[in-house]
């Protein structure tokens, strides 16, 4: 399980994001927490090979066309994370080690141990079975104004991004 420090460093240091099964779709879980992302200041790379473009972004079929795109405009993906079923991430895992992603990130019902293990032996960071939206928004003050419990227990104000 990841720490909270573990969770703000991970955060703070991932600025792109390639979202794998990034639904064109505004009512999707993916599409929400993307759109979220994107609005906090981070680049959202959609990969959904059924998709041109998404939230403004232009889409692509893999994460490695994806990296291999992006390395051209000197941009590198940080964080894979993956909006798809237990058996689709394990090339999805080495997907991300290809490319030399920091962090591989499987949302909320997405837990893989196999992966998650390759993954943290190669030096990634790994985070299963959380949704990246709703963490930001826990560590960052999102949701302290709805009256929800965080989990986080301070007296300091939430530490915020610079962006």
């Amino acid at each position: 399980m990841s720490t909270i420090h573990a969770l703000r460093r991970i955060l703070g240091s991932c600025r792109t994001i390639a979202v794998v099964g990034l639904s064109p779709q505004w009512h999707r879980p993916s599409f929400f927490a993307a759109k979220y992302m994107q609005e906090h200041g981070y680049r959202i790379v959609p990969v959904n090979p059924s998709a041109s473009e998404i939230l403004g972004e232009r889409s692509y079929p893999s994460v490695s066309a994806a990296a291999q795109a992006l390395a051209g405009q000197g941009v590198k993906i940080d964080m894979v994370d993956c909006f798809r079923k237990p058996g689709d991430i394990p090339p999805l895992a080495d997907e991300a080690l290809a490319i030399g992603a920091k962090c591989l990130w499987l949302q909320i019902g997405v837990v893989h141990e196999e992966s998650a293990a390759r993954a943290r032996a190669a030096g990634l960071d790994v985070v299963m079975d959380r949704c990246v939206k709703i963490e930001h928004a826990r560590l960052f003050g999102g949701l302290n104004w709805a009256g929800v419990d965080t989990k986080v227990i301070s007296a300091r104000r939430p530490h915020q991004l610079p962006y």
